[in-house]
């Protein structure tokens, strides 16, 4: 059924996509995506993310997916000979309203009626190879949970890599794992309802969350449980140690293969390459610059960028709202 009208203003989409979790959420729900986290989804489903930025870099994909999205299903219908027509809006399953689908296109494979779905995607040239492979992870659930909220028996996901590449796919409905999304998104959404959220995992997309989460109070301080900061405390000094003693390890273990290599480039091991140890990593600018003065001077040149210092000192309510938060623990003194 149709919860949401196709051509709406941003804000109003949003707020339909609140009531419920959309195929974009799913990869997020389980932890599978770099960009969205379980909290930060969470926060948004339960509307306490207003003031989160949006990633320029992600905005200017979804344009331009979101431009090429016209495109690519015209080229789709004409390489396979399917019909392909627009849909009503977004869509929720029929007894579980808060599964919500925004599909791309359907596909007409006889008569009228639509008999499944196209999920259209568009993507870096770095990314062919894993999709000449299949649909990669996050795309297929995402297909799978339309498949869930629609029925259909099968969709097509059809990917443009790099502008010049387009990749199609036919994606076959595994029960088994549209149960096991339900059942597992299930739990999350009512997590949002019951406003229990999820724990606070270890991912880029939490720690960037938790830094624009709050607006800081300079020198405030606040008094935790123990039984909650002291063993975060110590795993955290475990992992550490941990971390040094794998750093120097990894370092001893390189600097014994660089040792064997010697003068070459190419380290073969019972006939085959094992390991490369080429001169063609960055410029080492320091022994050029103290080698070559002359040369140095020649080529360096300004960059553009941002004057912090100055910044600092003529809009400092600015550059601090703006400042990046640090976690710091101090080291415990020698006994």
């Amino acid at each position: 059924m149709v919860v949401a009208p196709s051509g709406l203003e941003r804000e109003q989409w949003l707020a339909a996509r609140r009531q419920g979790i959309g195929g974009s959420d799913v990869a997020a729900v389980l932890g599978m995506t770099k960009h969205t986290s379980p909290i930060e989804l969470y926060l948004d489903k339960v509307g306490e993310l207003s003031n989160m930025p949006r990633s320029p870099e992600l905005v200017e994909a979804a344009f331009w997916g979101h431009q090429h999205e016209p495109t690519i299903a015209k080229v789709f219908a004409e390489r396979t000979g399917l019909g392909v027509v627009e849909g009503p809006g977004m869509l929720a399953h029929r007894e579980h309203r808060w599964m919500l689908a925004n599909v791309d296109r359907y596909v007409i494979e006889q008569g009228d009626t639509p008999s499944s779905l196209l999920e259209i995607k568009t993507r870096s040239a770095f990314q062919l190879d894993e999709w000449l492979l299949g649909v990669p992870d996050g795309p297929a659930l995402q297909t799978h949970w339309y498949l869930a909220v629609t029925g259909y028996a099968h969709a097509h996901v059809a990917a443009l890599l790099g502008g010049n590449r387009l990749i199609i796919h036919r994606v076959e409905r595994d029960e088994g794992l549209v149960e096991h999304l339900v059942e597992i998104v299930g739990e999350f959404w009512q997590g949002v309802l019951d406003r229990r959220p999820p724990p606070v995992d270890g991912s880029e997309a939490t720690a960037e969350l938790l830094g624009h989460l709050y607006d800081v109070t300079p020198d405030r301080v606040t008094v935790v449980d123990p039984a909650e900061a002291l063993p975060l405390l110590d795993r955290r000094r475990e992992l550490k140690a941990r971390e040094a003693r794998t750093a120097d390890e990894l370092r001893e273990v390189d600097n014994q293969l660089r040792a064997l290599a010697g003068e070459a480039e190419v380290v073969q091991v019972q006939g085959a390459v094992a390991y490369t140890y080429r001169q063609n990593g960055p410029l080492v600018q320091k022994r050029f610059a103290a080698a070559h003065p002359e040369l140095a001077a020649a080529y360096r040149h300004q960059v553009d960028a941002l004057d912090t210092r100055r910044l600092a000192a003529e809009r400092p309510e600015e550059y601090r709202a703006f400042r990046a938060r640090r976690l710091i623990v101090p080291k415990e003194s020698a006994a």
